[in-house]
């Protein structure tokens, strides 16, 4: 489940990274598009394998969860940059973003942050790194694209804390431990979407 999630990911990648371009009308259009589709999948495969090797070195192992966090953290670092990168830039933007996935993960777990998928490494980090190696790798201004992390960043942590906590006043936003130990999915809906992992209480 996990590996097909991730692969209709990265495929649905290419058509949002292509379709930004916008046009495919003429030569030059489609030939962007087709460089911006060639550097997402450099990206995303640059990330997966970086993380590879990294679990192996440490642990022996190839934790496929982690490798395919670190192809979407990949993806998600040469999104922004993707039709103006040469076709050499993703490998190392790529491969960055899975490093950064990997020790990421370990960061807000010791900072005891609940992210039990990774998505914090996979998308704030990357994003943010993704967004500086536009500067780094291509003609663009390091100081127009650190104030637009800045921008984002300060609107989209303020605007989601006030309706959060708008929510949270009206009704208690995050389940109850009892709720949490037998599964929001026995609570909300009634049935067992996962019975082979419940535990016995």
């Amino acid at each position: 489940m996990v590996v097909l999630g991730a692969l209709l990911l990265w495929i649905g990648w290419f058509g949002f990274n292509g379709g930004s371009v916008g046009s495919i009308s003429s030569k030059e259009n489609a030939d962007l598009v087709a460089l911006t589709i060639m550097n997402t999948n450099t990206g995303g495969l640059a990330g997966a394998i970086i993380v590879g090797i990294i679990m192996y070195i440490q642990y022996k192992r190839f934790d496929i969860t982690m490798i395919l966090n670190g192809a979407l953290g990949g993806l998600v670092s040469v999104t922004a940059g993707a039709d103006v990168f040469d076709i050499y830039d993703p490998i190392y933007v790529g491969a960055i973003g899975g490093v950064i996935v990997v020790y990421g993960v370990s960061l807000f777990d010791r900072l005891k942050l609940d992210d039990p998928v990774g998505a914090l490494s996979v998308h704030l980090l990357n994003g943010i790194w993704g967004t500086i190696a536009v500067a780094l790798f291509a003609d663009v201004s390091l100081w127009s694209q650190t104030k637009g992390v800045l921008v984002v960043g300060i609107f989209a942590f303020s605007s989601s804390f006030i309706v959060i906590y708008i929510i949270n006043k009206v009704s208690t936003f995050r389940a109850t431990d009892d709720e949490q130990q037998q599964g929001l999915d026995i609570d909300e809906c009634g049935l067992e979407a996962y019975a082979e992992f419940k535990k016995s209480i």
